[in-house]
């Protein structure tokens, strides 16, 4: 049996090592303007030998020789003493005081302020919204934990993806109920009724539509909200009056509200059983289905259209995100400039103070370490951010040279370019260009658009004539808005109509590229006459 031994063993291999300033370089330049600024601030709280050149804010140094001045004044007035009585401009002095409209400065009084935190708003949600509704109900206990927990699995759309019995399962299981050892067919059964009260329940709140299992079920959960709506307004007709005049226009506003019920009840036949028709738009084969006239199916999807098949985005709705541009694209004679929009951002410098500290003699060893690894960490930082503005302005540079039209023209003008191509030019790996690109933006005089924006690949046409994918799909969605829509394009006369222009494609490629911007298709597209 062999026994097991330590034995030193060499061996020779590369590998790649991101020290801790490489990494912080690549951290700096994926930042933009913004991200950057808070990092700096970040940065000049963690680190005192950072200090921000601010001509309205004194420096630490400035203060230290102030101080000194004071000092040096204070020396020289007890060595020359002056009568300070004599100073005093007695005049001036009863006229503040004597002023009715003098008030004392309050330099040590603080007054007791609301936090900001009170005037902060935070947008309602779909679960905040249906939870304040459910409070203003009289529901026992077991039932509102119920519809508490459909709430709680409500997508951001508004729709219920588990079961009644999945949902009746979890809970069971829930910290108040307790989880019991072996559930009983009884308690089972009870769980199931008591969801499926919930379900109904938050059904019948606002908006309508929510805790729906599919489309079909969220649209005739609104059209039915809508028929009581309306029910419960005109149940009682009003009698007709007596005069001529007021009896046609009684007529006339009675004739509208019938049409209006009839197109409720035709929309919910439709929503009910023949929706894959609707998708179609034909409107023909759907007055068959349901056996009412084409005007009729006409107007009842025209109702159908007022409908929201997403009730809970209009609470789940993304927050609006900030842009400021990181770099600024303008025209000075015929060249065009690239700057860097620094507003705001804070200028650092080294602190004076902290620089003394390490020459003084009697500074404590420690001390003189602890600064001389802030010193390393400020150096290191400003470095990075000073690389982020040349790696920035050098990509912009090569961006305005190769996107010359568009500047000029718009974006029909923009032409292909790869980040490759770019880094190539630039002396840089790509992924420092993906980088430099990557949530930024740049201010041009058509517009705020972001860097990754200008590069595309291109579909080749005659004599290498590019043409980027982005503005290709601008011109298939413009063909198809703009076509008949009882005879809508196909794909091969869209390939057909890009070709003559001077763009070689292929169907497939325009079948791909109406999906990916979610145009339906020929059929889908068609409206047949009613």
């Amino acid at each position: 049996m062999a026994l097991l031994q330590p034995k030193l063993k060499l061996k020779v291999a590369q590998r790649q090592v991101l020290t801790p300033g490489l990494m912080q370089m690549v951290s700096v330049l994926a930042l933009n303007k913004l991200e950057l600024k808070e990092m700096i601030d970040t940065e000049m709280v963690e680190n005192p030998v950072l200090e921000e050149i601010n001509e309205s804010v004194p420096m630490l140094d400035q203060v230290a020789g102030r101080e000194e001045k004071l000092e040096r004044s204070a020396e020289e007035a007890t060595v020359t003493p002056k009568d300070v009585f004599n100073e005093i401009d007695f005049g001036s002095y009863f006229r503040e005081y004597l002023d009715p409209g003098y008030r004392t400065q309050p330099e040590f009084e603080e007054s007791e302020k609301p936090s900001f935190e009170n005037f902060l708003s935070q947008p309602t949600t779909l679960s905040d919204h249906l939870a304040w509704q459910l409070g203003t109900l009289s529901l026992d206990a077991g039932l509102a934990e119920a519809a508490e927990f459909v709430i709680g699995n409500l997508d951001e759309d508004g729709y219920l993806a588990a079961s009644d019995e999945e949902l009746a399962s979890a809970f069971q299981q829930t910290p108040e109920n307790g989880v019991a050892e072996e559930i009983q067919p009884e308690e089972n059964s009870a769980s199931l009724e008591m969801i499926r009260r919930a379900i109904d329940l938050v059904q019948q709140l606002d908006p309508a539509g929510v805790s729906a299992r599919d489309l079909r079920e969220c649209l005739l959960i609104q059209i039915r909200a809508q028929q009581r709506e309306f029910s419960h307004l005109y149940a009682k007709p009003a009698d007709a009056p007596d005069e001529d005049s007021q009896r046609s226009l009684h007529a006339e506003a009675q004739a509208h509200l019938d049409e209006r019920r009839r197109s409720m009840e035709v929309a919910a036949m439709i929503v009910d059983r023949h929706l894959h028709l609707l998708q179609k738009r034909d409107m023909k084969a759907l007055a068959r289905a349901i056996q009412v006239s084409p005007e009729e199916a006409h107007n009842g999807a025209e109702f159908i259209r007022t409908l929201d098949p997403r009730p809970g985005r209009i609470y789940n709705r993304e927050q609006t995100r900030l842009i400021e541009p990181d770099v600024v694209f303008t025209k000075r004679g015929d060249e065009w400039v690239v700057s860097m929009n620094e507003e705001d951002l804070p200028s650092l410098r080294l602190s004076q103070r902290y620089r003394r500290m390490l020459v003084a003699e009697n500074t404590d060893k420690e001390v003189k370490e602890y600064v001389k690894e802030r010193f390393r960490s400020a150096l290191q930082l400003m470095r990075n951010i000073a690389q982020r503005k040349s790696t920035i302005l050098r990509t912009c540079e090569v961006i305005v040279r190769r996107q010359r039209d568009f500047l000029e023209k718009g974006i029909e003008a923009l032409h292909p370019m790869m980040i490759k191509e770019v880094a190539e030019e630039i002396g840089v790996h790509p992924s420092t260009v993906s980088r430099a690109v990557a949530n930024k933006y740049a201010h041009t005089p058509q517009g705020v658009f972001e860097l990754r924006f200008f590069f595309s690949e291109g579909a080749n046409g005659p004599e290498g004539a590019d043409t980027p994918l982005l503005v290709l799909k601008r011109k298939v969605r413009k063909l198809i808005e703009e076509e008949d829509a009882r005879h809508p394009w196909t794909d091969d006369q869209l390939a057909a109509m890009l070709q003559a222009q001077g763009i070689q494609i292929t169907r497939r490629t325009v079948a791909k590229y109406r999906e990916d911007m979610n145009i339906p298709s020929t059929h889908q597209r068609r409206r047949r006459e009613v």
